[in-house]
C-alpha cells in the first residue's frame, strides 16, 4: 500500500505519450493509436451528442410541422448526417480511406489537401459562422427558456 509496488507499475498520461521512438509513430508522424471502437459504440456516441443538444427543441419543432412533415424532416437531416459522416470518414486517410499514407487529423486539413488552401479558407470561414449563429441561437433560446 503505497510502496514500492506503485512505482513500479507504469503509468500513463490521459493525454498519450509524446516519445519520439518510430514504433510508436505512425509514417506521417502521428501518435499510433490502437482504435477499438465499432458501429455501434459510434452510433452511440452520435445518439447522445444529437439528444444532447437537441433533446428540448426537437419534439416543438417536429409538433410545429404536423405528422407528415416533422417524421420526413428528419429522415431528411438523418440522411443528409449519414453521407456527410461518410465522406469525412473517408477523407481521414488520402488517397485510401482505410490505408493511406496520408493522416488527416482536422477537418481544416482535409479540406485543404482535397481542395487546397484557398477552399480551407472558405470552408473556415462558414464553419467560424456556423459557430458564431449556432452561439447566438443557444443564447437567445436559454434566454427564453430562463424567462
Amino acid at each position: 500500500m503505497g510502496g514500492q509496488e506503485d512505482h513500479d507499475q507504469e503509468q500513463s498520461p490521459i493525454l498519450g505519450r509524446f516519445s519520439s521512438s518510430s514504433s510508436d509513430l505512425d509514417h506521417d508522424s502521428y501518435e499510433v493509436v490502437k482504435r477499438t471502437g465499432t458501429t455501434w459504440t459510434a452510433l452511440a456516441h452520435i445518439i447522445t451528442g444529437v439528444i444532447g443538444a437537441g433533446v428540448l427543441s426537437l419534439s416543438w419543432s417536429v409538433a410545429q410541422l404536423g405528422w407528415i412533415g416533422g417524421p420526413l424532416c428528419i429522415i431528411v437531416f438523418a440522411l443528409i448526417i449519414l453521407v456527410s459522416t461518410n465522406l469525412i470518414s473517408d477523407c481521414y486517410r488520402y488517397p485510401d480511406p482505410e490505408f493511406g499514407h496520408v493522416r488527416c487529423p482536422s477537418y481544416a486539413e482535409a479540406v485543404r489537401l482535397y481542395l487546397g488552401e484557398k477552399w480551407q479558407y472558405v470552408s473556415g470561414a462558414y464553419a467560424y459562422e456556423s459557430f458564431y449563429g449556432t452561439g447566438i441561437a443557444y443564447t437567445i433560446t436559454s434566454a427564453g427558456s430562463i424567462r
